[in-house]
């Protein structure tokens, strides 16, 4: 790995979706739960963009969009519309703007969840790789998370026990790894927050 691509900084876009938060009904804790998580579990540099709007498909597909193609975003995570409810298409916005589907993270996201609220699979967070059509060098990891503050962290995290072990893993601990999949920069965690896991060196 050179040594340009480990002082790259990470460009992380933050979509929040919800009609009444971007309508200015209520004050969006999406976004700010986001930073505040990154901040801690971050130890190198990264920067964010951040975008709240409303749960419309078209707008939803357009905002990814325009994080991975024109903003040059590298992990873009977005907060809400992930439910049953008819108004909640962010999961279908994300994959029509996908590459690849990355299923694992959807799955595992409710894996965690079910071990706080029996809910949990009402969920449909999905993940999908984003491969740019303004530069074909260039691709991003689209994640979808929860709505609530305390399930962004718990998703995001993982499940430890009294003890600091692991119980169930926490979906970002494969995040850096799949960045340097798809050539992004190289990015690491503190792992009293959350592991970063990547393959030995032989």
């Amino acid at each position: 790995m050179s040594l340009e691509n480990k002082v790259q900084e990470l460009v992380v876009g933050l979509v929040s979706v919800s009609d009444r938060a971007s309508g200015g009904v209520y004050e969006d804790k999406g976004i700010p739960a986001l930073q505040e998580w990154l901040q801690k579990a971050l130890t190198t540099p990264f920067r964010v963009e951040t975008r709240l709007i409303p749960d419309d498909r078209d707008e939803i597909e357009s905002t990814l969009i325009e994080l991975v193609d024109e903003a040059r975003c590298d992990l873009v995570l977005t907060t809400g519309g992930t439910g049953p409810a008819r108004r909640d298409v962010t999961p279908e916005a994300t994959l029509a703007i996908g590459t690849k589907e990355m299923p694992g993270f959807g799955e595992q996201m409710r894996q965690v969840s079910l071990h706080f609220v029996p809910t949990a699979i009402l969920s449909r967070q999905v993940a999908v790789i984003r491969e740019s059509e303004t530069d074909p060098d260039h691709a991003a990891l689209v994640l979808n998370l929860p709505g609530q503050p305390k399930s962004i962290k718990e998703t995001l995290e993982g499940l430890k026990d009294a003890d600091g072990k692991t119980v169930v893993g926490g979906v970002f601990a494969a995040v850096p790894y799949c960045i340097d999949l798809i050539g992004g920069p190289f990015s690491d965690t503190d792992p009293a927050i959350c592991a970063a896991w990547r393959p030995k060196k032989k």
